[in-house]
């Protein structure tokens, strides 16, 4: 489960949601073959691993506006003034 949000430490709200009807026979199945224990379970994975995912999404394409020269300028930069200011040994 490594990065999945632990939905088990947050309080729990009932809500109702409307699915398609083949989806619902999904989640069923999954619930049927002892994947998950109950419908609300499965689909509370469900919801969030896609966020997980739209969270690494962003943070892809927030990657993707940087430019490596420059943020490797920046890590240069600080490696010569960190090293001018440690003591010799």
């Amino acid at each position: 489960m490594g990065g999945m949000i632990n939905c088990h430490t947050m309080a729990k709200l009932k809500v109702a949601v409307t699915l398609d009807a083949g989806l619902l026979d999904q989640v069923d199945t999954l619930v049927r073959e002892r994947q998950f224990p109950n419908r609300s379970q499965a689909i509370e994975s469900a919801v969030a691993e896609k966020l997980e995912r739209l969270s690494h999404a962003r943070l892809a394409r927030e990657c993707a506006k940087l430019d490596p020269a420059e943020e490797q300028r920046f890590a240069d930069e600080g490696l010569t003034e960190d090293l001018e200011s440690w003591p010799a040994y």
